[in-house]
């Protein structure tokens, strides 16, 4: 999506500040200030287009156990997920060496086979799915879209008369200084909102821990040395652990709910 503030004729610095008043947002249950330039009506065509796309190139699970697990989980944790208009479709892929998943903008979520050995049960599934499920729910994906169309914008406006290598040196420190980080953030965010989903779907949130405890040991045996945190898009599993622990309480109180309901 391309946003030229030429084609309004006005000052771009006046366009850039009335676009970041009017697309400022809060992400839910954290209260974080994002900025959203894309409708929830693209985005969610953009997504399952793109889902549609991936089931016809890869292939997909026939496991029943699998798909009955994943459509069981899937459901209840899209129940007490606060997205209005969610058109939720999960889907296993038959990658037994991918211990993945994924979720795109409007509620289409993805989980490669390989990841369920390492799930083990529905309350480890309930913490992928938790996360994923979260993504989607804080418009990551348009937050993300959103950067890139706003760093376009800036671009423009202040990089018009630039060299192309201070122009190259420039766009790399964005990547390295906004767009890594804030990805590493985003991640974090969607432990903390997928941990309280499985607790109001009725899943034990300490098993959130374990799972990823059960993660990095797998990283460690099949990844060979960790990624540098600072080059990575993910944060590494010991600062995701902590973290979780720390929301344990909370997470807790939203659990014991669930006991008390008919």
């Amino acid at each position: 999506m391309t946003f030229n503030p030429k084609i309004l004729k006005i000052n771009p610095s006046i366009f850039i500040l009335c676009t970041l008043l009017a697309a400022c947002s809060a992400v839910p249950e954290t209260g974080r200030s994002q900025l959203l330039l894309v409708n929830p009506a693209q985005e969610a065509q953009m997504g399952s287009q793109e889902f549609d796309k991936l089931k016809k190139s890869t292939p997909i699970s026939k496991d029943p156990a699998g798909n009955a697990q994943l459509q069981r989980v899937g459901q209840r944790i899209a129940a007490v997920a606060p997205m209005a208009n969610a058109q939720w479709e999960f889907v296993l892929f038959d990658k037994p060496d991918v211990p993945n998943a994924f979720c795109l903008p409007g509620g289409k979520v993805g989980v490669f086979s390989g990841i369920l050995p390492i799930t083990k049960d529905d309350a480890g599934l309930a913490t992928v799915i938790g996360h994923e499920v979260a993504h989607a729910v804080a418009r990551h994906g348009a937050e993300r879209m959103s950067q890139d169309a706003l760093f376009q914008i800036l671009g423009e406006a202040a990089l018009g008369r630039t060299s192309e290598t201070n122009r190259a040196l420039i766009q790399q420190a964005y990547g390295l200084g906004v767009a890594l980080p804030h990805s590493r953030d985003q991640e974090l965010e969607a432990d903390h909102l997928g941990l309280l989903y499985m607790a109001r779907a009725g899943y034990d949130p300490h098993e959130a821990v374990a799972f990823w405890k059960r993660f990095s040991e797998y990283n460690k045996t099949h990844g060979g040395g960790k990624p540098v945190a600072f080059l990575s898009t993910h944060p590494l599993d010991e600062k995701r652990i902590s973290q979780l622990e720390g929301l344990l309480p909370q997470a807790d109180t939203e659990y014991k709910k669930t006991a008390t309901k008919p």
